[in-house]
């Protein structure tokens, strides 16, 4: 696809909506070049090939990215009747029977699902290597890492593979590798979007999901689908005044940065 390069997701959702390519024409594009990768950048290390190819040969959800390829993180984030190995090898083979809430959010706004990216055990380390699957690497520099814990969605992101792929953050595991591979990436607020259902919180808190992405806009209308507590979420975030979308290009307005000059155990 000659323009594949050129869209973010929003703008591959376009190409679907009219009618300019179908989302198995998009999907087989994606698996393409994740297969032409892998050896070297290892970045979609649980594909989900025919269960894609059975989806787009549905009825999808008319949401805001129909027909858009996708990949979700190996952490957490429970794919039903896929391997979650968390980069864990005491959980090689666990396979859950649910979706987790922010996967089933992805599926409801029409993105269709893959495969998963590397993350190392259990996301603990800011660059993406594990004992399941070994070493992630930096597209742009094949002897550099691509940060982590959300290594392999930046690769693949970085890589030209999709626009954009579901990570998460507690210490900078979104924004290191964003940093590392050249995306944006935004941790969002504590409770934001959804943890559920196994879980109400992750560190405290600390852990929440997102994406990295290559435009500022896909950041925006993924929040937009996914943001918001499910059933059991010990607390939420308070909702947005309007759609993220609607807040790319906006001005700012009177901003206020605050300064600390003590430090933490009162010395100055």
């Amino acid at each position: 696809m000659s323009d594949y390069d050129s869209r973010d997701a929003l703008g591959l959702a376009e190409l679907v909506a009219t009618g300019a390519a179908s989302p198995a024409e998009l999907l087989e594009e994606a698996i393409a070049r994740t297969e032409k990768s892998h050896s070297e950048i290892n970045a979609v290390v649980i594909p989900m090939f025919e269960e894609a190819r059975r989806t787009v040969d549905g009825e999808l959800p008319a949401g805001p990215f129909r027909g858009v390829p996708f990949l979700v993180k190996d952490l957490h984030a429970h794919c039903k009747g896929v391997r979650t190995t968390n980069g864990c090898r005491m959980f090689e083979d666990f396979v859950p029977d649910h979706d987790a809430e922010i996967t089933a959010r992805y599926r409801r706004a029409g993105l269709v699902l893959f495969g998963k990216t590397a993350s190392p055990e259990f996301g603990l380390t800011t660059t993406t290597e594990s004992a399941v699957f070994g070493a992630t690497r930096n597209p742009w520099n094949l002897e550099h890492t691509s940060g982590g814990s959300s290594g392999g969605a930046s690769a693949a992101v970085a890589a030209g593979i999709i626009p954009a792929a579901n990570a998460s953050d507690g210490g900078g595991s979104i924004r290191i590798p964003a940093s590392c591979c050249g995306l944006f990436g935004m941790k969002p607020t504590r409770a934001r979007n959804p943890a559920g259902p196994d879980v109400g919180e992750g560190w405290s808190g600390m852990s929440t999901a997102h994406a990295v992405t290559r435009s500022v806009r896909d950041s925006a209308a993924l929040l937009d689908a996914t943001q918001g507590p499910d059933v059991g979420a010990p607390y939420w975030a308070p909702p947005p005044e309007r759609p993220y979308l609607e807040e790319v290009g906006r001005g700012p307005g009177k901003l206020r940065i605050a300064l600390q000059t003590v430090a933490f155990n009162g010395v100055d």
